[in-house]
C-alpha cells in the first residue's frame, strides 16, 4: 500500500491521499477482479489481526467500500465481536465470490437486473431500511428470550470448510438424544414405510404476527436479517408450489455441493454410505413410490477442497438445467456438522430417523444490506417452498424437522423458484438414521408438489 497516514491541505482543501487516488482509479478499472484477488487472502492473516485491522481501517474502504463500516464502530467495547463478524463476512464472501466462473469465463455481478421486492435502495433510504429490519429482528429476539434466534445455540459459528452448515448444535431439546448405546445396523426398505396421516394443523392466523412466525418456523443467523415484508404468512402460504408429474423429462434434480459428507458408520470409499447414497435412496423413493422423474447428479465439487464448492458447482448445475428444461425442483442435499454431544434423531414408527433442516440463503448481510452481485430473483419463491414443506412436516411428522435456517449468502439457490437446500442429519448420525429420513421427506415433498 502506497498511501500515507495523513492528507495535506492546499488552498484550504484536503488533498486526497495517494492511496485513495490510486485505489479509486484501480477500483474503477478492475472492480470485481480486485475483490476476487484480495478477499481470499483474509484467512491467512488472521493471526496478526491487530496489524491487519490497522491496515484495514485506513485502506480497505478504498478498495471495497462495502466494508467501510469497519472503521469506527467499536465504541461499545465489542471489538472482538466486530472482528469475528468481519472475519465471517470476508471468509464467506471469499467462498461465494472469489473464483466464480460461468461456462464462457468469469462470472460478473448480476448487473442490469431490476431489484426485487425488499431490495436495498441506493440512497440514504438504505440505512433506514436496514434499521427497520434490524429493529424487527431484535424485537423478535427480545420476545423469544432464550430461543435459538440469530446466533443459535453455539453462537452461529461457521462450520470448518462449510458454506451452509450453521453450527447450531440445535436438537438438544425435544426429539433429540444424547449419543450412547447400541447403534442400529441396517436401513429398512421404503416398502415398509406407510406415509402418516395428518396429526395436527398449523394455525396460519396465529402466524400473522412476525415474532410468532419467526419463533415457530425460523432460526436467523447473526450474519443476516429479514423483515415482515418477506416473512409474511399470507405470501409464504399462498404461492402455488405444485408441479405436473406428467411432463416429458425429469422434474426434479438432486445434487450435492458437498458430496464427501459421510455419517458415523459410513464405510471409507463406499459412496453408497455417504450423502450421495442418501440421494440415491431419496431418488428411488420419489421415482418408485410417488411417480416423479428424478435426475440424481453425483458430481464432486468439494474435491480436493470444499472451500469453493459452490462456485465450482454452479456452471455444472446450470448446464444440467439448460440440458433438462423440464426440471422444476432443485434439491441440494447436505449433511450438517454439529456438536458431537448432540444427536439429531427422532423415532418414526419404531425406526430411528435423522432429523433434517430446510435452509435458505438471503443474499443479504446485516452490515451491508443486499448483495447485488449475488442477486436471487427467486428468493421469495424459495422462502415459500421451504415454509410450505416445514408446515407439512409439522402437521404430519411433529419433531422431525429443525427450524428453517436463514443465512446471508446465496448458495446457488437462484437457479429455480423451487430450489431447496436440505441439511439431513449430521456427522454423528448413522447411515440407517439418514436413510430412514428419506421416507417422510419424500412424502412431505410430494404433498407440497402435488398441491395438497
Amino acid at each position: 500500500m502506497l498511501a500515507g497516514r495523513t492528507g495535506s491541505k492546499t488552498d484550504g482543501e484536503v488533498r486526497p491521499r495517494l492511496g485513495e487516488v490510486l485505489g479509486a482509479y484501480a477500483a474503477e478499472l478492475f472492480g470485481q477482479e480486485i475483490m476476487e484477488t484480495f478477499v481470499p487472502v483474509f484467512p491467512f492473516v488472521e493471526a496478526d489481526m491487530d496489524i491487519w485491522r490497522s491496515i484495514m481501517e485506513e485502506q480497505i474502504s478504498v478498495f471495497m467500500p462495502i466494508y467501510h463500516f469497519c472503521g469506527d464502530e467499536n465504541q461499545d467495547g465489542e471489538e472482538a465481536d466486530e472482528r469475528l463478524t468481519l472475519e465471517r463476512i470476508l471468509w464467506e464472501e471469499a467462498q461465494e465470490h472469489a473464483t466464480q466462473e460461468e461456462t464462457n469465463g468469469q462470472e460478473t455481478p448480476d448487473e442490469g437486473t431490476s431489484p426485487g421486492e425488499g431490495e436495498t435502495p441506493d440512497t440514504d433510504e438504505k440505512s433506514l431500511w436496514s434499521d427497520l429490519l434490524l429493529a424487527e429482528n431484535e424485537a423478535a429476539a427480545k420476545k423469544l428470550g432464550n430461543q435459538d434466534f440469530g446466533t443459535g445455540a453455539s453462537g452461529g459459528e461457521v462450520n470448518e470448510g462449510e458454506g451452509t452448515g450453521n453450527g447450531l448444535g440445535e436438537g438438544t431439546g425435544e426429539n433429540s438424544e444424547e449419543i450412547g448405546g447400541d447403534l442400529p445396523q441396517a436401513p429398512i426398505s421404503f416398502t415398509d414405510f406407510i406415509p402418516h396421516a395428518q396429526v395436527s394443523e398449523v394455525d396460519l392466523g396465529g402466524l400473522k404476527d412476525y415474532q410468532t412466525l419467526v419463533q415457530s418456523f425460523y432460526t436467523i443467523d447473526s450474519s443476516t436479517m429479514i423483515g415482515s415484508d418477506q416473512l409474511d404468512v399470507d405470501k409464504l402460504s399462498s404461492k402455488d408450489m405444485s408441479i405436473d408429474k406428467s411432463s416429458d423429462g425429469p422434474q426434479i434434480l438432486i445434487y450435492h455441493t458437498h458430496s464427501q459428507e459421510a455419517f458415523a458408520d459410513s464405510v471409507n470409499g463406499d459412496r453408497s454410505t455417504t450423502i450421495v447414497g442418501v440421494g440415491d435412496y431419496l431418488t428411488q423413493i420419489l421415482t418408485e413410490v410417488y411417480g416423479y422423474q428424478v435426475l440424481h447428479h453425483d458430481g464432486e465439487y468439494d474435491v480436493p477442497s470444499r472451500d469453493k464448492a459452490y462456485s465450482v458447482a454452479l456452471p455444472a448445475v446450470t448446464k444440467l438445467l439448460e440440458e433438462n428444461p423440464t426440471i422444476e425442483v432443485v434439491i441440494d442435499l447436505h449433511r450438517d456438522a454439529i456438536d458431537e454431544k448432540t444427536h439429531l434423531v427422532t423415532e418414526i414408527d419404531g425406526r430411528p430417523t435423522a432429523r433434517f433442516m430446510f435452509f435458505n440463503g438471503l443474499s443479504r448481510t446485516r452490515k451491508t444490506g443486499n448483495i447485488s452481485y449475488l442477486y436471487n430473483a427467486n428468493l421469495d419463491d424459495n422462502l415459500a417452498f421451504s415454509f410450505q414443506l416445514q408446515k407439512k412436516a409439522m402437521e404430519y411428522y411433529p419433531g422431525l424437522t429443525r427450524r428453517i435456517y436463514l443465512k446471508a449468502y446465496r448458495y446457488n439457490m437462484h437457479l429455480r423458484p423451487r430450489n431447496l437446500l436440505i441439511e439431513l442429519g449430521a456427522q454423528n448420525n448413522t447411515v440407517e438414521e439418514a436413510m430412514n429420513a428419506c421416507d417422510p421427506l419424500a412424502h412431505i415433498l410430494d404433498m407440497v408438489l402435488s398441491g395438497e
